[in-house]
């Protein structure tokens, strides 16, 4: 694979590129399904992914194939020098410094797939017995072997082997009450020593799946908590590093383009990006830019310490380049039970799931709360219906009044629960 590497960069130079970057993936999944009541799929299958970068007179072409064969290369860099040379010339368009070659080796080659089919049998059997009105509409375990590779112009090289086993499932629950919204749980994880209940927050969501069948009408309107759930936090932290990313900071739209190494948030909430961290699964070793990847903090006490910009965002403002992409999200847990957490809420809601789209220049967010409770005296009262969720991201930050001692571990990201205030929630 190294090889098919080294000519494509030879044959992108020879072709007149200035500078050339290659990324080669391979992927080996071997999947189980559940559908139709019964474990109906098991298959194997191969996927290669080769990326080839040129850069000439700084203009940057890209273009990618999944044919390994030298004359399928020969005739995507004939593609990739016109595509190159029709592009705009940008100053900020270059490639990695020389480095350190680096291989990275994590989990497994091969699944186990004995265990794989033991394991999907006693969730099946297990949901079966402990809920009986839940009905999965899919699920899925594989194991996925990937094989990356890395080399540009500049002898910046990087391998990377990673075995991974991922979790997925889809469900809704129908009784005498009515029908539940559907919902979703997965996770990643290396070795498959836990029943797939007790791994991330699956037997939380089959739970309250199975509640949320007599939801009840909302028309109320006023302003009050939230409390985020671990699998609803994702979102609102996409929302945050979305604006200290590459976008967001070249187009100087950003709310937080002034706010490094300032506070933009409560001291309680400290957020971290582990890609290479063994307590994350599914993180990575390298950057697409050609970088190897390094844990960072991304808000320390409530302090914004560092962008995540690429080496073009950085080029482009100016700015220090991130030492990671972002993603493998770890925030630090608080101090505070769950339960200690809805005891404090004078009135409010349980954020299960949040449909909305991303923030606007100002922050201000809007969407509809899905799967989630009315909480009201510090008690869970109900599951509601689609009830209307508004506020500003930077407001909300500020307002956080706690964060849970309890944390989930999903593979990919490690988060807890969250409270924050000021919010405003309507009914229809």
């Amino acid at each position: 694979m190294k090889e098919i590497l080294k000519y494509s960069i030879e044959q992108i130079i020879n072709s007149g590129a200035d500078k050339a970057q290659v990324l080669l993936q391979q992927k080996e999944k071997n999947e189980l399904a559940f559908e139709a009541e019964k474990i109906n799929l098991l298959r194997t299958t191969f996927d290669n992914s080769l990326y080839l970068t040129a850069i000439k007179d700084n203009k940057k072409g890209s273009i990618s194939i999944n044919k390994l064969d030298t004359e399928s290369i020969n005739n995507a860099i004939v593609d990739l020098m016109n595509v190159t040379n029709a592009s705009e010339a940008d100053d900020a368009n270059d490639i990695s410094d020389n480095q350190e070659s680096k291989d990275f080796v994590v989990g497994d080659k091969k699944p186990d797939l004995d265990q794989m089919y033991d394991r999907m049998t006693e969730y099946i059997k297990y949901s079966k017995e402990k809920y009986p009105t839940l009905i999965h509409e899919m699920v899925i375990m594989d194991f996925t072997y990937k094989k990356s590779y890395f080399l540009n112009s500049n002898n910046v090289a990087f391998s990377s082997m990673k075995g991974m086993y991922d979790f997925s499932t889809m469900f809704t629950s129908k009784d005498e009450h009515g029908t539940s919204s559907f919902n979703y749980s997965g996770f990643s994880t290396r070795k498959l020593d836990k029943a797939m209940k007790d791994s991330g927050s699956v037997d939380t969501l089959l739970k309250q799946s199975v509640e949320q069948t007599k939801i009840q009408p909302f028309t109320k309107k006023f302003v009050g908590d939230i409390i985020i759930t671990p699998d609803c936090l994702g979102s609102f932290i996409s929302y945050i590093t979305s604006m200290i990313s590459d976008y967001s900071l070249i187009t100087n739209t950003s709310i937080y383009k002034d706010k490094l190494n300032q506070s933009i948030a409560s001291s309680k909430l400290t957020l971290h990006s582990k890609p290479n961290s063994p307590e994350i699964t599914d993180g990575y070793s390298f950057l697409a830019d050609g970088y190897e990847a390094k844990n960072s903090t991304i808000i320390d006490k409530g302090v914004l310490k560092t962008f995540l910009l690429s080496r073009y965002g950085a080029k482009k403002t100016g700015l220090e380049r991130a030492v990671n992409s972002g993603g493998a999200y770890v925030m630090e847990a608080g101090d505070k039970s769950f339960e200690e957490m809805v005891k404090s809420v004078k009135k409010g809601i349980l954020l299960a799931r949040f449909s909305g789209g991303n923030p606007n220049e100002n922050g201000d967010f809007s969407g509809v709360a899905k799967n989630s409770y009315y909480i009201e005296d510090g008690e869970i009262k109900y599951p509601i219906s689609e009830t209307m969720v508004s506020g500003n991201l930077a407001e909300l930050l500020n307002n956080i009044k706690e964060i849970s001692k309890e944390t989930i571990n999903y593979g990919s990201d490690i988060l807890p629960w969250l409270l924050a205030g000021g919010i405003n929630i309507s009914g229809k």
